[in-house]
């Protein structure tokens, strides 16, 4: 009797453990499943866009844009500062094995070779792109729609005209001796205007660049690590002279109503800054991406720029503010440089500025 109640209870035990075990096991997973589930919904609905400091600022496009597209989708957009645009780009290569946001938002021309060659970014056409989007400005960016432009302006030395320095007329002149510690540059490591007046010096000296950069390091201030940082200081008067966009004046045009702030065209021509935005490869929200890069360039999004951006809309059926008819001029003569000579030059550049 004993024996027979002994085996009973251990043939039940060895029944009804693995049975329990491949319960809580189910469980398990079906929780999982349902946790990943309910993420995937929440992200379904809101687009998560990389960007810059001062296009998210509360003066910049961002609040605007935001409430535009949300309106407008029904999606959650949200803005995550991650400094500069050259940041930007950074944060995204060092998560792309494991992407948090759908888009990235402000690679300009001198990265967004960088951003393909490291593979960040899928190609995505928005709709009537080539209808809205002049080829010289698209081009800028490539033609692989891998970024689609938004803005653009052309980058420019801003002059401060109560000064007591005079007004210079080329970039020969900035390293006059009258202009010493009179310069607010950005670095270009992590500021696209810093990277913009590299391109700008490499594309009038060529192979003599670095000697150009010898001779205007006396004359510089600071180089500030963001542009909002070097504008900022500009516009407290610690300089009279910063590197901005010819569309700069009109800002304080607009909002300071003082045309006290030019930005001289120089003979020899300017090199051009077009901003660009992407969908990233992985992004947990795809079709989110995709509505918002059709949504920054319709004409809803593209107005909001000048005013916001003080740069140019990529958007040509888009009016331009009477501030830029009267203060923001278009150089007749466009620059290039390639980013690879870029690139190279910047590092040597910042070696002649360390020592």
């Amino acid at each position: 009797m004993f024996k027979s109640s002994f085996f009973k209870f251990i043939s039940l035990f060895f029944i009804r453990v693995p049975l329990f075990a491949l319960v809580m096991v189910l469980l398990a997973v079906f929780l999982s499943c349902s946790k990943k589930s309910t993420v995937d919904e929440i992200r379904a609905k809101e687009v998560v866009v990389y960007t810059y400091d001062s296009f998210v600022s509360e003066w910049g496009a961002g609040p605007e844009i935001e409430k535009l597209f949300e309106e407008k989708t029904g999606l959650e957009l949200t803005f995550v500062d991650c400094g500069d645009a050259v940041q930007v780009l950074s944060r995204a290569v060092l998560e792309k094995n494991n992407v948090q946001a759908d888009v990235i938002l402000g690679l300009d021309n001198n990265i967004a070779k960088k951003a393909e060659d490291a593979d960040i970014l899928l190609s995505y056409k928005p709709k009537n792109a080539e209808k809205i989007i002049s080829d010289e400005i698209r081009l800028q960016l490539g033609s692989n729609w891998l970024l689609t432009p938004y803005d653009y302006s052309h980058f420019a030395m801003i002059y401060d005209t109560l000064s007591d320095v005079p007004c210079p007329k080329s970039l020969e002149d900035l390293t006059n001796p009258v202009y010493k510690k009179k310069i607010i540059l950005m670095d270009p490591r992590t500021s696209t205007p810093g990277l913009g007046f590299v391109s700008w010096t490499v594309a009038v000296y060529g192979d003599k660049v670095l000697d150009y950069w010898q001779a205007l390091k006396p004359n510089i201030l600071t180089m500030a690590p963001s542009w909002s940082t070097g504008y900022g200081l500009f516009k407290k008067g610690e300089a009279p002279l910063v590197i901005s966009y010819t569309t700069s004046p009109a800002s304080h045009i607009e909002y300071d109503n003082t045309d006290r702030f030019i930005a001289p065209i120089f003979e020899q021509g300017h090199t051009i800054q077009v901003e660009g935005v992407g969908v990233l490869n992985g992004a947990p929200n795809r079709k989110g991406a995709e509505l918002f890069v059709d949504f920054l360039i319709s004409d809803d999004a593209q107005a909001v720029m000048p005013l916001t951006q003080w740069m140019n809309p990529v958007n040509k059926n888009v009016k331009l503010p009477s501030c830029y008819e009267i203060a923001a001029v278009i150089p007749t003569k466009t620059l290039f440089a390639e980013p690879e000579v870029i690139d190279k030059a910047v590092e040597s550049i910042m070696k002649i500025l360390e020592n």
